[in-house]
């Protein structure tokens, strides 16, 4: 008996080598651009639906679906699925968490370094014909402590780099970390607050949940040892973006560095604009080789669960 054909819909942008090998087993449909409507009005036809941040599985997608059988996600959040629709209507999700880890580690290290020395503005002030040396006295991170919030992949990754910087390292999370990981790393496990009060730079890598909404609030930017950089390359809405633009324009902190936003884009917004505000377009997974590995993986899983 010849197998089911199973039919694909690719939402959002994916790497050419993952397109080759989903047409190499499935019927593909590559529509980077579609809208919400063309979703809505041609998902019946598909078994799986691939989306990236871009396009939202809701509800009423997910109910229109009436052949869905699973939503891949080439990437980490799945804030963008109605997971509960998908799980009452027995359709698998899949993800691709570790083929961002490297990718968005090194994004942060990149961000504390232009912190710390101020490559940005002196970029800028040099495109503007301004010579910003005596303006641009930075800071080595060698000796200075850095606090890691979350300890997942990313977390775990970004500590490792800061330790080659020769950087000391605290670390929080909600869950018990392995103690033998930290010893590897040197790394000494606090309180948040503690982490707060003695960290130069302080970095997230959550997940977004009802706790972690706005878990960086005016409370704890107050909390934050004076001088500090905050980094956030983790999710927009972990910040409260009206309580870290006052800490920032009223010296709390020193900086931040920013990939990802309440609102994205954020459009005009004071926050972004701010000297002491380095701001990227949500780049964190946005490299060849990240992409392409999401692409892979998360095939194989794709395959793995309508073939085996």
């Amino acid at each position: 008996m010849e197998r089911i054909r199973y039919k694909v819909l690719v939402c959002d942008s994916f790497a050419e080598k993952g397109i080759e090998k989903l047409s190499s087993i499935f019927d593909v449909t590559y529509s980077p651009k579609i809208t919400s409507q063309e979703l809505l009005s041609t998902i019946h036809d598909y078994d799986v639906i691939i989306v990236r941040g871009r396009t939202k599985i809701t509800k009423e997608v997910i109910e229109k679906g009436e052949n869905l059988k699973i939503v891949g996600r080439a990437g980490i959040g799945l804030d963008n699925i109605d997971l509960r629709s998908a799980e009452s209507r027995g359709i698998k999700v899949f993800n691709t968490p570790e083929s961002s880890t490297n990718a968005v580690a090194e994004l942060t290290i990149g961000l504390m370094i232009d912190l710390a020395r101020g490559i940005s503005r002196g970029d800028a002030g040099m495109k503007q014909g301004r010579w910003l040396k005596d303006e641009l006295m930075g800071s080595e991170l060698k000796g200075r402590t850095l606090g890691v919030v979350g300890m997942g992949r990313i977390g775990t990754r970004v500590a490792k780099m800061a330790k080659t910087f020769g950087m000391k390292v605290l670390v929080s999370d909600i869950i018990e970390l392995d103690k033998g990981l930290l010893e590897d790393l040197g790394a000494k496990e606090v309180p948040l607050d503690d982490l707060l009060s003695s960290s130069d730079f302080v970095t997230l890598h959550v997940t977004l949940t009802d706790e972690t909404h706005h878990m960086i609030n005016e409370q704890i930017l107050g909390k934050m040892k004076k001088g500090a950089y905050i980094i956030n390359t983790s999710r927009g809405t972990v910040i409260d973006e009206r309580a870290l633009t006052k800490a920032l324009k009223n010296g709390w902190i020193k900086g931040a560095a920013l990939d990802v936003f309440e609102v994205e884009p954020p459009g005009p917004s004071e926050l972004v604009e701010l000297p002491n505000v380095i701001a990227t377009p949500h780049i964190g997974a946005q490299t060849k080789e990240s992409q392409e590995l999401a692409a892979m993986l998360l095939v194989d899983k794709i395959a793995g669960a309508l073939l085996s």
